[in-house]
């Protein structure tokens, strides 16, 4: 029994309703944009924005790039791996576990990861084995740096070996 259990923040019903839970899902932390008045929330499987009782953003983990927390501004920025437009948030004015919630997340759906063995100085991507965390299925990503063509041979023979390799440690 918990003595001296902290009160949180509720979302609102309208907003939980909108996000759609799956089954064994549930809310873990939430924020609300100062810009946009949009609901930010971070869920055991997916990474949601509401606004306006309309789903307005709906990614899995697995799908996060990187993710940036600035303290200073209180700005969560994060890019995605399909290249999908970036999304940025701001949290001023409020007290909020989303930053530790979506850093969490992103870290148990990476499985492994290991930089392209790439020459040139502009050349960099990476090999990752990531984990969708609703289902438990491993899947392999490649990242490319934004100077790295993915038609060059030199790089889809890289992306192919490691790719082999990491699967084979991870038994895929």
């Amino acid at each position: 029994m918990a003595l001296f259990k902290a009160r949180t923040a509720s979302l609102p019903a309208d907003v939980e309703h909108a996000l759609a839970l799956s089954r064994g899902e549930r809310v873990l932390a939430f924020g609300v944009d100062d810009n946009s008045g949009q609901f930010v929330v971070a869920t055991t499987f997916r990474l949601l924005a509401v606004g306006d009782n309309t789903l307005r953003l709906d990614r899995p983990w697995h799908l996060v790039d990187v993710g940036q927390w600035q303290s200073e501004t209180f700005t969560l920025t994060v890019t995605w791996v399909d290249h999908a437009r970036g999304d940025q948030w701001t949290f001023a004015r409020q007290a909020t576990r989303l930053p530790e919630a979506f850093r969490e997340r992103v870290q148990a759906s990476v499985v492994l990861s290991e930089p392209l063995p790439l020459t040139g100085p502009r050349a960099k991507g990476r090999v990752v084995i990531r984990r969708e965390l609703s289902t438990g299925e491993l899947l392999a990503q490649t990242v490319l740096g934004r100077s790295t063509r993915g038609d060059d041979p030199q790089v889809q023979a890289a992306v192919e070996r490691l790719t082999a390799d990491l699967k084979e440690q991870v038994g895929l």
